[in-house]
Protein backbone atom coordinates (compact mmCIF):
# COMPACT_ATOMS: atom_id res chain seq x y z
CA UNK A 1 0.00 0.00 0.00
CA UNK A 2 1.40 3.42 -0.68
CA UNK A 3 0.95 6.32 1.46
CA UNK A 4 0.31 9.40 -0.41
CA UNK A 5 2.05 12.51 1.64
CA UNK A 6 -0.55 15.11 0.63
CA UNK A 7 1.34 18.57 1.03
CA UNK A 8 1.05 20.40 -2.28
CA UNK A 9 -2.65 19.91 -3.22
CA UNK A 10 -1.98 20.71 -7.07
CA UNK A 11 0.82 18.14 -7.06
CA UNK A 12 -1.81 15.06 -7.12
CA UNK A 13 -4.03 15.80 -9.69
CA UNK A 14 -4.66 13.56 -12.77
CA UNK A 15 -3.69 13.81 -15.84
CA UNK A 16 -6.23 13.72 -19.00
CA UNK A 17 -5.25 12.66 -22.14
CA UNK A 18 -4.87 15.07 -24.83
CA UNK A 19 -4.88 18.13 -22.67
CA UNK A 20 -1.98 20.79 -22.71
CA UNK A 21 -1.54 21.30 -18.87
CA UNK A 22 -0.40 24.78 -17.89
CA UNK A 23 2.24 25.98 -15.41
CA UNK A 24 1.23 26.26 -11.87
CA UNK A 25 0.16 29.77 -10.60
CA UNK A 26 2.56 32.06 -8.94
CA UNK A 27 1.34 31.60 -5.35
CA UNK A 28 1.90 28.20 -5.57
CA UNK A 29 5.18 28.55 -7.17
CA UNK A 30 6.41 30.85 -4.43
CA UNK A 31 6.17 27.80 -2.24
CA UNK A 32 9.77 27.04 -3.97
CA UNK A 33 12.86 27.87 -1.71
CA UNK A 34 10.47 28.52 1.47
CA UNK A 35 9.73 27.62 4.55
CA UNK A 36 8.42 23.95 3.43
CA UNK A 37 9.74 23.72 -0.24
CA UNK A 38 13.39 23.27 -1.45
CA UNK A 39 13.44 25.52 -4.64
CA UNK A 40 14.04 21.97 -6.50
CA UNK A 41 10.24 21.24 -5.15
CA UNK A 42 11.70 18.48 -2.67
CA UNK A 43 10.38 18.60 0.96
CA UNK A 44 12.80 20.28 3.03
CA UNK A 45 11.86 19.21 6.24
CA UNK A 46 12.87 15.39 7.60
CA UNK A 47 10.64 12.54 8.30
CA UNK A 48 8.72 12.14 11.07
CA UNK A 49 10.73 9.45 12.30
CA UNK A 50 14.16 11.13 11.37
CA UNK A 51 15.23 8.48 9.27
CA UNK A 52 15.20 10.56 5.99
CA UNK A 53 17.23 13.81 6.84
CA UNK A 54 16.34 17.71 6.83
CA UNK A 55 17.66 18.86 3.01
CA UNK A 56 20.11 21.08 3.77
CA UNK A 57 22.40 21.90 0.78
CA UNK A 58 25.81 21.54 1.41
CA UNK A 59 26.80 18.55 -0.88
CA UNK A 60 29.34 15.55 -0.35
CA UNK A 61 33.07 16.70 0.09
CA UNK A 62 35.89 14.08 -1.56
CA UNK A 63 37.12 11.49 1.10
CA UNK A 64 40.86 11.63 1.15
CA UNK A 65 41.68 8.02 -0.48
CA UNK A 66 39.83 9.50 -3.78
CA UNK A 67 42.51 10.52 -6.28
CA UNK A 68 41.20 12.47 -9.27
CA UNK A 69 43.78 10.68 -11.93
CA UNK A 70 41.05 7.26 -11.06
CA UNK A 71 37.91 9.90 -11.24
CA UNK A 72 35.49 6.51 -12.02
CA UNK A 73 36.67 4.85 -8.65
CA UNK A 74 34.83 6.52 -5.94
CA UNK A 75 35.42 5.70 -2.65
CA UNK A 76 33.06 5.46 0.34
CA UNK A 77 32.70 8.86 1.53
CA UNK A 78 31.17 7.84 5.03
CA UNK A 79 32.44 4.77 6.32
CA UNK A 80 29.02 3.60 8.11
CA UNK A 81 28.09 0.41 9.41
CA UNK A 82 24.30 -0.73 7.92
CA UNK A 83 21.61 0.12 10.18
CA UNK A 84 20.14 -2.91 9.37
CA UNK A 85 19.52 -5.62 7.01
CA UNK A 86 16.41 -6.97 5.31
CA UNK A 87 15.75 -10.54 4.50
CA UNK A 88 13.39 -12.99 3.71
CA UNK A 89 12.71 -13.66 7.04
CA UNK A 90 11.78 -10.12 8.30
CA UNK A 91 10.96 -8.07 5.26
CA UNK A 92 7.29 -7.94 6.42
CA UNK A 93 8.17 -5.78 8.94
CA UNK A 94 9.79 -3.01 6.40
CA UNK A 95 6.69 -3.33 3.95
CA UNK A 96 5.39 -0.49 3.62
CA UNK A 97 8.82 0.93 2.53
CA UNK A 98 9.29 -1.65 0.29
CA UNK A 99 8.33 -1.67 -3.42
CA UNK A 100 6.72 -4.40 -5.00
CA UNK A 101 9.95 -5.93 -7.18
CA UNK A 102 12.07 -5.88 -3.44
CA UNK A 103 8.92 -8.35 -2.19
CA UNK A 104 9.23 -9.90 -4.74
CA UNK A 105 12.72 -10.50 -4.71
CA UNK A 106 12.66 -11.81 -0.84
CA UNK A 107 9.63 -14.25 -1.64
CA UNK A 108 11.44 -15.19 -4.86
CA UNK A 109 15.26 -15.74 -3.32
CA UNK A 110 15.63 -16.89 0.34
CA UNK A 111 19.19 -15.55 -0.09
CA UNK A 112 18.09 -11.98 -1.07
CA UNK A 113 19.46 -8.78 1.50
CA UNK A 114 19.74 -5.00 1.55
CA UNK A 115 21.52 -3.81 3.91
CA UNK A 116 19.77 -0.41 4.87
CA UNK A 117 22.41 2.68 5.87
CA UNK A 118 21.66 5.99 7.23
CA UNK A 119 20.31 8.67 4.43
CA UNK A 120 21.97 11.11 2.88
CA UNK A 121 20.41 13.38 0.64
CA UNK A 122 23.75 15.06 -0.84
CA UNK A 123 21.98 16.31 -4.24
CA UNK A 124 23.26 19.47 -5.06
CA UNK A 125 22.25 21.87 -8.47
CA UNK A 126 24.03 24.90 -9.87
CA UNK A 127 22.77 28.36 -9.12
CA UNK A 128 21.58 28.51 -12.84
CA UNK A 129 19.71 25.56 -12.46
CA UNK A 130 18.01 26.50 -9.96
CA UNK A 131 17.27 29.65 -11.31
CA UNK A 132 15.86 27.85 -14.58
CA UNK A 133 13.70 25.91 -12.24
CA UNK A 134 11.86 28.77 -10.33
CA UNK A 135 11.43 30.06 -14.09
CA UNK A 136 9.79 26.89 -15.18
CA UNK A 137 7.78 26.88 -12.10
CA UNK A 138 5.55 29.87 -14.00
CA UNK A 139 6.61 28.89 -17.82
CA UNK A 140 7.24 25.74 -18.48
CA UNK A 141 4.08 23.47 -20.10
CA UNK A 142 4.00 19.88 -21.76
CA UNK A 143 1.42 20.77 -24.48
CA UNK A 144 0.82 17.88 -27.35
CA UNK A 145 -0.58 14.96 -24.99
CA UNK A 146 2.10 16.47 -22.65
CA UNK A 147 4.90 14.84 -25.15
CA UNK A 148 6.44 18.20 -26.20
CA UNK A 149 8.08 20.92 -23.82
CA UNK A 150 7.05 24.55 -24.15
CA UNK A 151 8.21 27.38 -22.56
CA UNK A 152 10.87 25.75 -20.49
CA UNK A 153 14.34 26.34 -19.23
CA UNK A 154 17.31 24.15 -18.55
CA UNK A 155 16.34 22.90 -15.64
CA UNK A 156 13.61 21.11 -13.58
CA UNK A 157 10.77 21.47 -16.17
CA UNK A 158 8.39 20.90 -13.17
CA UNK A 159 9.31 21.36 -9.53
CA UNK A 160 5.78 21.02 -8.93
CA UNK A 161 4.23 18.29 -11.14
CA UNK A 162 0.22 17.56 -11.08
CA UNK A 163 0.68 14.86 -13.79
CA UNK A 164 2.17 11.52 -14.32
CA UNK A 165 4.23 12.85 -17.22
CA UNK A 166 5.49 16.18 -15.77
CA UNK A 167 7.08 13.52 -13.45
CA UNK A 168 8.73 11.18 -16.24
CA UNK A 169 10.15 14.72 -17.96
CA UNK A 170 11.72 15.56 -14.83
CA UNK A 171 13.72 12.05 -14.95
CA UNK A 172 14.19 12.53 -18.34
CA UNK A 173 16.11 15.83 -18.24
CA UNK A 174 17.40 14.91 -14.84
CA UNK A 175 20.83 16.91 -13.79
CA UNK A 176 23.38 15.24 -13.26
CA UNK A 177 26.22 17.42 -15.50
CA UNK A 178 26.69 18.61 -18.80
CA UNK A 179 28.91 15.91 -19.53
CA UNK A 180 30.22 12.42 -18.63
CA UNK A 181 33.13 10.44 -19.90
CA UNK A 182 32.30 6.97 -19.20
CA UNK A 183 34.05 3.34 -19.46
CA UNK A 184 31.28 1.47 -19.03
CA UNK A 185 31.21 -2.70 -18.92
CA UNK A 186 28.26 -4.47 -18.86
CA UNK A 187 27.69 -8.00 -17.02
CA UNK A 188 24.94 -10.51 -17.56
CA UNK A 189 24.28 -13.14 -15.03
CA UNK A 190 22.42 -16.25 -16.21
CA UNK A 191 20.48 -18.25 -13.73
CA UNK A 192 23.32 -20.55 -13.20
CA UNK A 193 25.36 -17.53 -11.62
CA UNK A 194 28.29 -17.47 -14.89
CA UNK A 195 28.87 -13.94 -15.44
CA UNK A 196 30.28 -12.84 -18.56
CA UNK A 197 31.38 -9.79 -20.33
CA UNK A 198 28.41 -8.66 -22.38
CA UNK A 199 29.51 -5.57 -23.30
CA UNK A 200 32.62 -2.88 -23.19
CA UNK A 201 32.68 0.89 -23.86
CA UNK A 202 34.16 3.89 -23.98
CA UNK A 203 31.65 6.93 -24.49
CA UNK A 204 30.58 10.08 -23.41
CA UNK A 205 27.27 11.31 -22.24
CA UNK A 206 25.92 14.51 -22.74
CA UNK A 207 22.92 16.78 -21.62
CA UNK A 208 23.25 19.97 -23.89
CA UNK A 209 20.45 21.96 -22.47
CA UNK A 210 22.46 22.45 -19.31
CA UNK A 211 24.88 24.67 -21.17
CA UNK A 212 25.30 27.41 -18.24
CA UNK A 213 25.64 29.87 -20.73
CA UNK A 214 21.94 29.68 -22.27
CA UNK A 215 19.85 32.06 -21.55
CA UNK A 216 17.15 31.24 -23.92
CA UNK A 217 13.57 28.56 -23.47
CA UNK A 218 14.31 24.93 -25.16
CA UNK A 219 13.46 24.80 -28.40
CA UNK A 220 11.54 21.32 -30.07
CA UNK A 221 14.53 20.84 -31.74
CA UNK A 222 16.63 21.09 -28.58
CA UNK A 223 18.32 17.68 -27.51
CA UNK A 224 17.86 17.16 -23.96
CA UNK A 225 20.26 14.42 -23.83
CA UNK A 226 22.42 12.24 -26.27
CA UNK A 227 25.20 9.39 -25.93
CA UNK A 228 28.03 7.90 -28.19
CA UNK A 229 28.99 4.39 -27.30
CA UNK A 230 32.57 2.64 -28.90
CA UNK A 231 32.44 -0.54 -28.09
CA UNK A 232 36.04 -2.41 -27.43
CA UNK A 233 34.98 -5.90 -26.22
CA UNK A 234 34.23 -8.61 -26.56
CA UNK A 235 36.31 -9.14 -29.24
CA UNK A 236 32.58 -10.14 -31.84
CA UNK A 237 31.66 -6.23 -30.73
CA UNK A 238 34.83 -4.29 -31.43
CA UNK A 239 34.68 -1.45 -33.40
CA UNK A 240 31.00 -1.07 -32.78
CA UNK A 241 29.76 2.47 -32.42
CA UNK A 242 26.45 3.71 -30.76
CA UNK A 243 24.69 7.32 -31.24
CA UNK A 244 21.42 7.75 -29.16
CA UNK A 245 19.94 11.43 -29.36
CA UNK A 246 17.01 12.46 -27.67
CA UNK A 247 15.07 15.68 -28.15
CA UNK A 248 12.22 17.99 -26.11
CA UNK A 249 9.74 17.22 -29.04
CA UNK A 250 8.86 13.50 -28.61
CA UNK A 251 6.12 14.19 -31.14
CA UNK A 252 8.30 15.41 -34.01
CA UNK A 253 11.45 14.38 -33.44
CA UNK A 254 11.91 11.87 -30.48
CA UNK A 255 14.90 9.72 -30.50
CA UNK A 256 17.02 9.43 -33.01
CA UNK A 257 19.99 6.30 -33.03
CA UNK A 258 22.72 5.85 -35.27
CA UNK A 259 24.98 2.68 -35.87
CA UNK A 260 28.41 1.61 -37.04
CA UNK A 261 28.83 -2.29 -37.74
CA UNK A 262 32.27 -2.68 -38.82
CA UNK A 263 30.91 -5.89 -40.34
CA UNK A 264 28.99 -3.93 -42.98
CA UNK A 265 31.52 -0.41 -42.83
CA UNK A 266 28.48 1.67 -42.70
CA UNK A 267 26.36 4.19 -40.80
CA UNK A 268 22.78 3.22 -40.50
CA UNK A 269 19.96 5.04 -38.83
CA UNK A 270 18.41 2.23 -36.84
CA UNK A 271 14.49 3.17 -35.88
CA UNK A 272 14.24 -0.10 -34.40
CA UNK A 273 16.09 1.13 -31.54
CA UNK A 274 13.29 2.18 -29.33
CA UNK A 275 10.45 0.89 -27.15
CA UNK A 276 10.35 -2.72 -26.43
CA UNK A 277 13.35 -3.46 -28.68
CA UNK A 278 16.05 -5.63 -26.68
CA UNK A 279 18.63 -3.40 -25.87
CA UNK A 280 22.04 -4.08 -28.19
CA UNK A 281 24.06 -3.37 -24.90
CA UNK A 282 22.22 -5.80 -21.61
CA UNK A 283 22.20 -9.06 -23.16
CA UNK A 284 17.99 -9.02 -24.16
CA UNK A 285 16.98 -8.79 -20.43
CA UNK A 286 15.82 -5.31 -20.99
CA UNK A 287 14.25 -3.40 -23.43
CA UNK A 288 15.84 -0.17 -25.30
CA UNK A 289 13.63 2.28 -22.88
CA UNK A 290 14.08 0.52 -20.17
CA UNK A 291 17.85 2.47 -20.25
CA UNK A 292 18.13 4.43 -17.22
CA UNK A 293 14.97 3.04 -15.78
CA UNK A 294 12.95 4.81 -18.44
CA UNK A 295 14.82 6.74 -21.37
CA UNK A 296 12.08 7.85 -24.78
CA UNK A 297 8.79 8.62 -26.17
CA UNK A 298 5.71 8.42 -23.09
CA UNK A 299 3.63 8.16 -25.89
CA UNK A 300 2.73 4.09 -25.74
CA UNK A 301 1.47 4.33 -22.25
CA UNK A 302 -0.75 6.46 -20.24
CA UNK A 303 0.72 7.72 -16.96
CA UNK A 304 -0.71 8.39 -13.44
CA UNK A 305 0.78 10.21 -10.47
CA UNK A 306 -0.01 8.36 -7.80
CA UNK A 307 1.65 10.54 -5.48
CA UNK A 308 4.61 10.33 -2.53
CA UNK A 309 6.03 7.84 -0.64
CA UNK A 310 9.22 6.38 1.48
CA UNK A 311 10.97 3.83 -0.31
CA UNK A 312 14.27 2.25 -0.50
CA UNK A 313 16.56 3.66 -2.87
CA UNK A 314 20.29 2.37 -4.07
CA UNK A 315 21.51 5.71 -3.30
CA UNK A 316 25.14 7.19 -3.32
CA UNK A 317 26.02 3.58 -3.71
CA UNK A 318 30.01 4.18 -3.62
CA UNK A 319 31.39 1.00 -2.92
CA UNK A 320 29.75 -0.36 -6.25
CA UNK A 321 32.21 2.16 -8.19
CA UNK A 322 35.25 1.06 -6.21
CA UNK A 323 37.65 -1.88 -7.64
CA UNK A 324 39.58 -1.84 -4.15
CA UNK A 325 36.80 -3.01 -2.33
CA UNK A 326 33.85 -4.03 -4.24
CA UNK A 327 35.70 -5.53 -7.74
CA UNK A 328 33.72 -6.63 -10.66
CA UNK A 329 34.35 -10.66 -9.87
CA UNK A 330 32.37 -9.69 -6.44
CA UNK A 331 29.98 -7.53 -7.57
CA UNK A 332 28.38 -10.18 -10.20
CA UNK A 333 29.44 -13.40 -8.23
CA UNK A 334 26.18 -13.94 -6.61
CA UNK A 335 22.95 -15.72 -9.02
CA UNK A 336 19.85 -13.58 -9.21
CA UNK A 337 21.00 -10.39 -8.41
CA UNK A 338 23.93 -8.59 -7.79
CA UNK A 339 25.99 -8.89 -4.59
CA UNK A 340 24.33 -7.36 -1.41
CA UNK A 341 28.08 -6.58 -0.27
CA UNK A 342 28.09 -3.98 -3.10
CA UNK A 343 24.66 -1.93 -3.14
CA UNK A 344 24.15 0.56 -0.50
CA UNK A 345 20.54 0.87 0.57
CA UNK A 346 19.19 4.79 2.05
CA UNK A 347 15.33 5.23 2.99
CA UNK A 348 13.74 8.28 0.50
CA UNK A 349 11.24 9.88 -0.55
CA UNK A 350 9.84 9.19 -3.87
CA UNK A 351 7.24 10.37 -6.84
CA UNK A 352 5.17 7.14 -7.43
CA UNK A 353 4.10 7.22 -11.10
CA UNK A 354 2.04 4.04 -12.78
CA UNK A 355 1.57 3.66 -16.22
CA UNK A 356 -0.59 1.24 -18.85
CA UNK A 357 -0.10 0.86 -22.13
CA UNK A 358 -2.40 1.86 -24.43
CA UNK A 359 -4.71 -0.25 -26.21
CA UNK A 360 -3.58 0.78 -29.59
CA UNK A 361 0.16 0.22 -29.12
CA UNK A 362 2.15 -3.27 -27.85
CA UNK A 363 4.79 -3.71 -25.65
CA UNK A 364 6.16 -7.09 -23.40
CA UNK A 365 5.37 -4.92 -20.35
CA UNK A 366 1.65 -3.70 -20.02
CA UNK A 367 1.91 -1.92 -16.78
CA UNK A 368 4.80 -0.13 -14.85
CA UNK A 369 5.40 1.19 -12.22
CA UNK A 370 8.29 4.13 -11.50
CA UNK A 371 9.51 5.37 -7.97
CA UNK A 372 11.87 8.76 -8.81
CA UNK A 373 13.51 10.60 -6.02
CA UNK A 374 12.68 13.42 -4.55
CA UNK A 375 15.77 15.37 -4.73
CA UNK A 376 16.99 15.20 -8.18
CA UNK A 377 14.86 12.04 -10.02
CA UNK A 378 17.89 10.35 -10.99
CA UNK A 379 17.87 7.80 -8.50
CA UNK A 380 14.58 5.22 -8.98
CA UNK A 381 13.18 2.01 -9.26
CA UNK A 382 11.29 0.15 -12.50
CA UNK A 383 8.57 -2.41 -11.94
CA UNK A 384 7.49 -4.17 -15.22
CA UNK A 385 4.44 -6.20 -15.55
CA UNK A 386 3.21 -8.85 -18.32
CA UNK A 387 -0.49 -9.02 -19.96
CA UNK A 388 -1.40 -11.04 -17.52
CA UNK A 389 -0.78 -8.95 -14.47
CA UNK A 390 2.24 -10.95 -13.35
CA UNK A 391 5.81 -9.04 -12.28
CA UNK A 392 7.97 -9.32 -14.82
CA UNK A 393 10.70 -7.40 -14.78
CA UNK A 394 12.28 -5.20 -12.47
CA UNK A 395 15.11 -2.48 -12.55
CA UNK A 396 17.09 -0.09 -10.00
CA UNK A 397 19.87 1.77 -10.09
CA UNK A 398 23.03 2.50 -8.14
CA UNK A 399 22.97 6.42 -8.00
CA UNK A 400 25.48 8.44 -6.44
CA UNK A 401 26.35 12.58 -6.74
CA UNK A 402 29.57 14.02 -7.71
CA UNK A 403 31.89 15.89 -5.35
CA UNK A 404 33.89 17.61 -8.29
CA UNK A 405 30.69 19.34 -9.75
CA UNK A 406 27.21 19.74 -8.75
CA UNK A 407 25.51 17.33 -9.95
CA UNK A 408 24.93 13.37 -10.12
CA UNK A 409 25.12 10.02 -11.94
CA UNK A 410 22.76 7.10 -12.13
CA UNK A 411 25.81 4.75 -12.26
CA UNK A 412 24.73 1.05 -13.01
CA UNK A 413 21.21 0.03 -13.99
CA UNK A 414 20.54 -3.11 -12.76
CA UNK A 415 17.97 -5.41 -15.18
CA UNK A 416 16.44 -8.28 -13.38
CA UNK A 417 14.06 -10.85 -14.98
CA UNK A 418 11.93 -12.64 -12.13
CA UNK A 419 11.05 -15.21 -15.12
CA UNK A 420 14.56 -16.66 -16.12
CA UNK A 421 16.39 -15.40 -12.57
CA UNK A 422 19.15 -13.83 -14.86
CA UNK A 423 19.97 -10.15 -14.74
CA UNK A 424 22.17 -7.64 -15.88
CA UNK A 425 24.20 -5.31 -14.49
CA UNK A 426 25.03 -2.11 -16.82
CA UNK A 427 27.66 0.25 -16.83
CA UNK A 428 29.72 -1.24 -13.75
CA UNK A 429 32.87 0.66 -12.74
CA UNK A 430 34.57 -2.18 -10.76
CA UNK A 431 37.78 -2.15 -12.59
CA UNK A 432 40.31 -0.01 -12.75
CA UNK A 433 39.82 2.95 -15.22
CA UNK A 434 36.01 2.16 -15.08
CA UNK A 435 33.44 4.49 -14.00
CA UNK A 436 31.99 7.97 -15.06
CA UNK A 437 33.41 11.24 -13.97
CA UNK A 438 32.82 15.10 -15.72
CA UNK A 439 34.28 16.31 -18.51
CA UNK A 440 34.48 19.64 -20.41
CA UNK A 441 31.85 18.74 -23.53
CA UNK A 442 33.01 17.70 -27.10
CA UNK A 443 31.36 19.49 -29.89
CA UNK A 444 28.32 18.44 -31.68
CA UNK A 445 29.79 17.24 -34.95
CA UNK A 446 31.01 14.21 -32.27
CA UNK A 447 27.61 12.58 -31.94
CA UNK A 448 26.66 13.03 -36.02
CA UNK A 449 26.87 9.61 -37.94
CA UNK A 450 29.33 11.49 -39.86
CA UNK A 451 31.76 11.17 -37.00
CA UNK A 452 30.70 7.51 -36.51
CA UNK A 453 31.81 6.89 -40.23
CA UNK A 454 34.54 8.63 -40.33
CA UNK A 455 35.94 7.06 -37.57
CA UNK A 456 34.93 3.33 -38.67
CA UNK A 457 37.20 0.34 -38.61
CA UNK A 458 37.54 -0.27 -42.19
Amino acid sequence: MIRTIRFVPTVLALAFAGQAFAAVSADDAKQLGGATLTSFGAEKAASKDGSIPEYDGKGIAPPADWDPKQPGRRPDPFHEKPLFSINAQNWQTYADKLTELQKEMFKKYPDYRMDVYPSHRTMVFPKYVIDNTLKNATSCKAVDNELRLDGCYAGIPFPLPKTGKEVMWNHLLFYGTPTNAENQRTWHVPPNGSAYLASASHGFEAFPIYDPKRTTPLDGKDVYWRVRLDDYAPARANGQKLILVNAVDQVNIGQRAYQYLPGQRRVKLAPDLAYDTPSPTNGGVGTVDDAKLFLGAMDRFDFKLIGKSEKFLAYNTYGATDYKTCPEDKLVSTKHFPNPDCIRWELHRVWVVDSTLKPQFRHIYHRRTFYFDEDGYGAGIQEAYDASGKLYRGAFNTFYTYWEKDGGNDGSVVNLDLITGEYVMQGTAGAPGAGFWPVEPKPDVFYSPEALAGEGIN
